[in-house]
């Protein structure tokens, strides 16, 4: 019995020796099958496309026909001719006249077949997972053209073709609607039958397709009528759905998971003509990333397996999980890496930053820092934690945490300088769990609360070089400038203890240190882990840690120099101003420095000079420089071990090591556990209680500098108020 099938493509007369040019065509026209043979959607891909092949109201399958110039008649080809003929297209078209090409593959694996020949494309029914069926069919008959669309692959329904399912048959008629720039609206859709229309008004398309009876098999039973709406004439398309979206840019966010929001959106507007809104494309974004990256829930629930495999895989790292005993809901979790440990006591400076940064995840929470500083200055971070909020018995527990680490790794423990917003928290913790340690304000935490205080840039100069003031006359000749400009600033200055925060009187040795502002110096990758499944981000920190250090051990090998870069350029300008100063010599190691700038007196035995700076710094100022030279000594060999190379060098000698696939971690730890024949315990741990706001996270983190700031004050030219404009204005005319 014959088939209706539904034809698509342009309006030529297909003669014996013409090739078939088939586009795309909004005509969904309805003709008989004439015993002829169309070409239509190839089975050796059905499977793949949710789209079965096509049968004749008696049941019998129709295959696909190719034909040769010295074929006649055409003849039908059995199935693996068709594969093999699919799968060599190109030979297909060199050597054939009257032939059709039935090509079957998502246009996202092709991205340049779709730029070549598609215009359109859109998006679901529903938010299901669906895939593009593509097809060219060639036929005897004329073909009517609706409207002109730039050449593309085909989409063919016709009566009788059969879905695995619904979702299938869904999604064929999704992806010919969004190709063949029509809507559709859904009139039943159910377990055993599936309608719709063309959401045209007076449009008479309209197809049905039901449920083969004892398997889950739907297959079109009618297709009606022509459209004679002539498509759709706005930009957007109703089944462009979030979920199109995502499969539409599947396979690039693989290839580059950078991919922006903007790009994607650029892309849909090029391949398939269809504008769509910014939340679109980010949420389509966002849907294809969770399933790449794994579930938040997933995330917690891994911590148990993931704090085993960083133990299995770096020897004496540190990482603990901590849940709420009630409901097994997240709470603590404590991570730092036996290389860290190493560098930061044996080659570091005494120096911690503390700092935090809160968490843009589905879930919160807040990332804590404790970080040292390298030989040359780069930051050197030591342990991490995450918590499900910050407060102040978190902050205690984390410095207990910090503790606790190194004194089970240090012989002695050092006595530290610890630079923070010294809220109370960290104020409490540091004086339980490190007495000897002096606590600094970080500067950049405290110029902030002065700029948004009296939001006075000359003001916040005068503060930065009264905290860099080396001496205590330098310092009060600053305050005193600050006091002359405003007394409620110089009021509010000496309201905090300059023990805590100047140079002048701080107790404790920072290297020239006075910021810990390490989450702002990280902020390129730190605020793009933050927004990540837990697991992926303390991966994504360990992959930047494990490159640190890859990449800084390299980079020291190819030093020559004695000291390390930063501190040989200070060197050599302390030697260049040195040049002009004149020495007095007093005995072996005492010197009288004279310059233009007064007489400071030098002692290089306990490596000291009144101007404080070799002392602050641990590096020879330009008065010791002087002295070292005039008793021809190597000014190299009078610096802080810190300061060089060899010390460099071992700081990042130890490796931060790759953790396998999660896929793995239940296989390795079924075959031993970890290094003491410890298993992994069977703890659940599951998400916190809190809870991301609705929308879209802001990704850029608001700079210290700009908080704070004035806002223009906007005036009315109606009324001459302030605080709103002459559209906004109310008073009366």
């Amino acid at each position: 019995m014959a088939n209706q099938d539904l034809i698509l493509g342009q309006s030529h007369n297909l003669g014996q020796n013409q090739h078939s040019l088939l586009g795309h065509d909004h005509n969904l026209g309805v003709g008989q099958n004439h015993e002829h043979h169309h070409l239509g959607l190839g089975q050796a891909h059905n499977h793949e496309l949710g789209l079965g092949p096509t049968h004749d109201q008696e049941g019998s399958s129709s295959s696909h026909a190719y034909v040769h110039e010295n074929e006649l008649p055409m003849e039908q080809k059995p199935d693996h001719e068709d594969h093999e003929l699919a799968q060599n297209h190109e030979l297909t078209l060199l050597n054939s006249t009257d032939l059709g090409i039935s090509e079957n593959q998502e246009l996202d694996d092709n991205l340049e077949l779709a730029v070549d020949h598609s215009q359109g494309m859109g998006t679901d029914l529903s938010e299901e997972t669906g895939l593009e069926a593509t097809g060219l069919m060639v036929t005897p008959h004329p073909i009517i053209q609706a409207r002109a669309c730039v050449a593309s692959p085909n989409y063919e329904l016709v009566v009788g073709q059969e879905f695995p399912d619904v979702k299938s048959c869904r999604r064929a008629l999704r992806d010919t609607a969004i190709a063949l720039h029509f809507e559709i609206q859904t009139i039943k859709s159910d377990k055993t039958r599936f309608t719709a229309k063309c959401a045209s008004e007076g449009c008479p398309w309209r197809i049905h397709a039901a449920k083969l009876p004892g398997v889950p098999t739907f297959t079109i039973r009618t297709i009606n009528g022509n459209h004679s709406c002539g498509g759709i004439t706005h930009l957007g398309h109703q089944q462009a759905s979030v979920q199109w979206v995502a499969e539409s840019v599947e396979q690039r966010l693989i290839e580059n998971p950078n991919y922006k929001p903007k790009e994607i959106l650029e892309e849909i507007h090029r391949l398939h003509g269809i504008t769509l809104s910014y939340k679109q494309a980010w949420r389509g974004k966002e849907r294809i990333m969770a399933v790449m990256r794994g579930s938040f829930e997933e995330g917690y629930r891994l911590l148990p397996q993931y704090c085993e495999q960083i133990k299995r895989t770096n020897l004496g790292s540190i990482a603990a999980v901590y849940g709420n005993p009630t409901d097994s809901s997240f709470q603590r979790l404590f991570i730092s890496f036996q290389a860290s440990i190493y560098g930061f006591l044996n080659a570091c400076r005494p120096l911690l930053g503390l700092d935090r940064t809160y968490l843009k995840s589905k879930y919160l929470g807040t990332l804590l820092l404790a970080t040292g500083f390298d030989g040359d200055g780069a930051l050197f971070p030591l342990a991490f934690g995450v918590v499900d909020e910050e407060n102040d018995d978190n902050w205690m527990w984390f410095l207990s945490e910090l503790h606790n680490l190194l004194e089970i790794n240090a012989e002695n423990m050092p006595r530290l300088t610890i630079l923070s917003d010294r809220q109370k928290g960290i104020v409490e913790g540091v004086e339980a769990n490190f007495p000897t340690a002096f606590h600094g304000f970080c500067m950049r935490h405290l110029s902030e609360s002065f700029r948004k205080e009296f939001n006075n840039t000359i003001l916040v100069n005068l503060l930065w070089e009264a905290a860099h003031a080396l001496t205590v006359i330098e310092f009060e000749a600053k305050v005193l400038e600050i006091e002359e400009i405003s007394q409620d600033a110089a009021y509010w200055i000496r309201r905090i203890p300059p023990r805590l925060w100047a140079t002048a009187y701080f107790e404790g040795t920072r290297f020239g240190h006075v910021t810990a502002n390490i989450v702002e110096s990280l902020n390129s990758w730190i605020l793009e882990a933050s927004g990540l499944p837990i697991v992926q981000m303390m991966e994504c920190i360990r992959r930047q840690l494990m490159t640190w250090f890859n990449e800084r051990r390299e980079m020291s090998m190819q030093w020559t120099s004695t000291l390390v870069p930063s501190a040989e350029r200070r060197v050599a300008e302390a030697l260049e101003r040195a040049r002009t100063f004149q020495v007095l010599r007093a005995n072996e190691a005492e010197f009288e420095v004279i310059s233009h700038e007064g007489t400071n007196i030098v002692d290089i035995r306990n490596r000291c000079c009144s101007c404080r700076g070799w002392q602050l710094y641990g590096l020879p100022c330009s008065h010791a420089v002087s002295a070292l030279l005039s008793c021809r000594q190597n000014v190299q060999r009078f610096t802080e071990s810190c300061f060089t190379v060899a010390t460099y060098r071992k700081a990042y000698s130890q490796t931060i090591h790759p953790i396998p696939d999660k896929s793995l971690w239940k296989e390795l730890s079924a075959d031993g556990g970890d290094p003491n024949g410890n298993r992994a315990l069977d703890v659940m741990i599951n998400p916190p209680k809190s809870l991301r706001p609705p929308g879209r996270p802001r990704k850029k983190r608001v700079r210290t500098e700009d908080r704070g700031r004035m806002k223009r004050v906007v005036h009315c030219s109606r009324c001459n108020q302030t605080g709103h404009f002459r559209t906004t204005c109310a008073a009366p005319i």
